[in-house]
C-alpha cells in the first residue's frame, strides 16, 4: 500500500511538471517575426500583420514602429508545428503595444499573428464608430488566419487545428464575434442613454454609422480558444452569447476608467454559457495590459504608462504570460514535430 501511494505521488509530480513545461519558454528558442500582407476583406486593399514565431537564431532585439521588440525579422524558424494565436488590438491602437506578451508566448511555442486593423489603428481612424468596423474586424482576423496558413514561410510550421484569439479592449468584441457572439446594437443605444459621459463607447451617442449594409457578424469555426483582456463586450446579452462554446480566459482591472467592468468583463463572465476563467486585478486600469514602458515612453505617454499606486505592471505581466501560456497549451495543445499531431488532436 505504501509502495502504491509512493508511485501515485511520483506520477502526480510528473503530471504537474508536464503542465508547467507546456507553459515554460523553450530554452533554445528566440523569436523571429515576418511581415504578412493580404487583402482587407472589406475593400481588397492591402492590410498588414506581424507574424511572430519560435526561432533557432541568436536572440536579438529590433526597433519596429517605435517599439523595441525582442525579435529578429525573418530569422530562422524552429522546426515543428505550432499552435497559432491571433491578436486583435483595441480601438485606435497597435498590436505592438502588447509586444512582451507576444514574444513571451512565442518563446513558449506559439506562432502569434498580430493584426493591424485597417481604419482602426493609431495611424488611421477612418472606420471608427462605423458598422464596417464592428463587423469588419472579425473578417480581418479570419483573413489573417487564412493568410498565415497560406504563407509559404509559415504554413509548414503552423497547426491549422490549433487556433486561438487574443482580444484586448475592442479586440475582445472582435474575438467574441469570431466565436459565435451576435452584437445587439440596441444594447449600445441603451448603455449610452444611461452613461452618455462614456466618451469612448458613446462618441457616436450609441448609434453606429451604417456605412455598409451588406455586412453581418461572421463566426470562424477555426477559432478554438479566447484570451480577453479588458474586453469591450457591452453589446452582448445572454442570448446573443449562446453560441460561444470555446474555452475563455478573461482578465480585467477593477480600476478600469475606460471600459466599465460592470457592463463588460463582469457581465460577460456571468453570461457566457460555458463558465470562463475570470481574473480581476486589484487597482489595475485599462492600460495595464500594455507592455511595461521605458522611461522615454512614460514621459511621452503618461496616461498609457503610469499605473495607480501599488499596481505592479511588471508583476502582472509575469503572471499573465504564465497563465496565458498554460491556458492556451491546455485549450489548444502543444507544439509538435513537423508533420505530426499532438495526442489531443
Amino acid at each position: 500500500m505504501v509502495r502504491r501511494c509512493a508511485i501515485c505521488i511520483v506520477y502526480l509530480c510528473f503530471g504537474l511538471l508536464s503542465v508547467q513545461a507546456e507553459a515554460a519558454p523553450h530554452p533554445n528558442w528566440s523569436v523571429g517575426f515576418h511581415r504578412l500582407t493580404f487583402p482587407d476583406p472589406l475593400d481588397q486593399q492591402p492590410m498588414q500583420a506581424f507574424a511572430f514565431y519560435p526561432s533557432t537564431d541568436r536572440r536579438h532585439a529590433s526597433k519596429v514602429d517605435g517599439y523595441t521588440i525582442d525579435a529578429s525579422e525573418d530569422a530562422q524558424i524552429a522546426i515543428g508545428r505550432f499552435p497559432m494565436l491571433m491578436l486583435s488590438h483595441g480601438n485606435t491602437g497597435t498590436p505592438l503595444a502588447l509586444h512582451d506578451l507576444i514574444t513571451s508566448l512565442t518563446r513558449r511555442g506559439f506562432v502569434v499573428v498580430a493584426v493591424v486593423h485597417p481604419g482602426d489603428n493609431y495611424r488611421d481612424h477612418s472606420r471608427l464608430g462605423k458598422l464596417s468596423n464592428l463587423y469588419g474586424r472579425p473578417l480581418q482576423i479570419s483573413a489573417a488566419i487564412t493568410g498565415a496558413l497560406n504563407d509559404p514561410m509559415l504554413s509548414p510550421f503552423v497547426n491549422a487545428n490549433q487556433v486561438g484569439v487574443i482580444g484586448y479592449s475592442a479586440g475582445g468584441e472582435t474575438a467574441l464575434i469570431l466565436s459565435g457572439a451576435q452584437p445587439d446594437l440596441d444594447r449600445l443605444r441603451k448603455y449610452c442613454e444611461e452613461r452618455p459621459y462614456d466618451a469612448d463607447a458613446c462618441q457616436t451617442q450609441g448609434e453606429l454609422v451604417v456605412d455598409r449594409d451588406d455586412l453581418i457578424p461572421e463566426a470562424d469555426p477555426r477559432v478554438h480558444a479566447l484570451l480577453l483582456m479588458a474586453p469591450l463586450s457591452l453589446m452582448f446579452g445572454r442570448q446573443t452569447l449562446a453560441d460561444v462554446h470555446v474555452p475563455t480566459l478573461i482578465y480585467s482591472g477593477d480600476n478600469d476608467q475606460l471600459v466599465a467592468i460592470d457592463k463588460n468583463a463582469e457581465a460577460l463572465a456571468r453570461k457566457l454559457p460555458d463558465h470562463p476563467d475570470y481574473r480581476l486585478l486589484a487597482g489595475a486600469g485599462h492600460f495595464v495590459f500594455m507592455a511595461p514602458c521605458s522611461d522615454d515612453q512614460r514621459n511621452a505617454m503618461p496616461a498609457l504608462c503610469n499605473d495607480a499606486e501599488g499596481v505592479d505592471r511588471e508583476g502582472i505581466h509575469r503572471s499573465l504570460i504564465h497563465e496565458a501560456g498554460r491556458f492556451f497549451s491546455e485549450a489548444l495543445g502543444r507544439p509538435t514535430r513537423a508533420g505530426m499531431q499532438t495526442a489531443d488532436q
